[in-house]
């Protein structure tokens, strides 16, 4: 009987450990619930912890490394990588010629993309928000999704066969005494704006979605033809995002080399010049400075599109 006595004795201190312990555990969890539920921003830093880790590891500290590279050199002998400080692959690219004039070609294919991207996503977006029933709208937004389902290089190659010369442009242009511009910066224009366009619809989409009805209404009743509601209540709401997309046409065009190097013929961009000092030049330090020539020009942009305002409202 004793040793029934102490066995139960001893469970009964087991379970009001345990039960203390899970007291103890409840009451921490509730003082840090408590905790988080009257302080915001520590909840969504707690939040942004892992993917903000994960963007300062991935892109800051590569942004750092190729920064840090740019001012290495290559050694003519060995063809070692030299960690000696020096400006020489700097010096390079704003001094030399051909790096010039592929920066001002790389700057104008970017910005011709990024105007006929515009251009084409206004009219298409506002459809979409404002005239199309909801089944059609649907309908449209899969249409402009759906081309981000094939692979890059399948519809860059697809262009490649449409502007040849024996293909179906040729084909439709040549009874109207026409030809196909072919390969070349034209070419790239072209495959660039059909590439990047998905990008700048949907932006602009649902800016203009936000644009209320009964502003569009009031302007309408108060006299306000289709030009000037369009230029004095669509685009000043929609530019927030007119920008946004911009953003991304601009950027992608000006990182691009793949697409120059299949329908580009013998052009060549920024990305051309860092893949051929990355590969056949094996000089790492020369390609991460001209690599820097395309970030100054979209810190730059960025800095200009700051500059408006416009970055605020989106």
């Amino acid at each position: 009987m004793d040793r029934d006595e102490g066995l139960t004795l001893t469970l009964m201190s087991d379970n009001n450990r345990d039960g203390a312990a899970g007291s103890l555990q409840e009451s921490v969890a509730r003082r840090g619930s408590t905790y988080l539920s009257t302080h915001p921003r520590v909840r969504l830093g707690l939040l942004l912890a892992a993917p903000l880790g994960w963007l300062v590891t991935v892109y800051i500290v590569a942004l750092a490394l190729l920064l840090v590279t740019a001012f290495w050199s290559v050694d003519s002998f060995t063809g070692e990588i030299s960690r000696e400080f020096t400006l020489e692959n700097v010096a390079t690219i704003f001094t030399g010629g051909l790096y010039r004039a592929v920066t001002l070609r790389t700057i104008s294919v970017a910005l011709c993309v990024t105007v006929i991207d515009v251009a084409l996503a206004l009219p298409i977006a506002f459809f979409m928000a404002k005239v199309a029933n909801n089944r059609l709208r649907r309908v449209l937004v899969v249409a402009v999704l759906l081309p981000l389902w094939a692979s890059y290089l399948v519809k860059v190659y697809a262009w490649r066969s449409v502007l040849s010369g024996e293909g179906i442009l040729q084909w439709l242009l040549k009874p109207l005494g026409l030809e196909t511009p072919g390969y070349g910066l034209a070419a790239v224009v072209v495959a660039l704006a059909y590439l990047w366009l998905p990008y700048v619809i949907l932006p602009i989409y649902a800016g203009l979605e936000r644009v209320p009805n009964s502003l569009l209404e009031a302007s309408s009743d108060l006299g306000g033809h289709t030009g000037a509601t369009l230029r004095h209540i669509v685009l000043p709401m929609a530019l927030p995002a007119i920008i946004a997309g911009s953003i991304f046409s601009f950027s992608l065009s000006l990182g691009d080399y793949i697409t120059v190097n299949i329908v580009g013929g013998a052009s060549q961009m920024l990305g051309n010049l860092v893949y051929t000092n990355v590969g056949a030049a094996n000089n790492l330090p020369l390609a991460s400075a001209v690599g820097l020539i395309p970030l100054i020009i979209i810190f730059g942009y960025l800095w200009l599109v700051r500059r408006t305002g416009a970055l605020r409202n989106l």
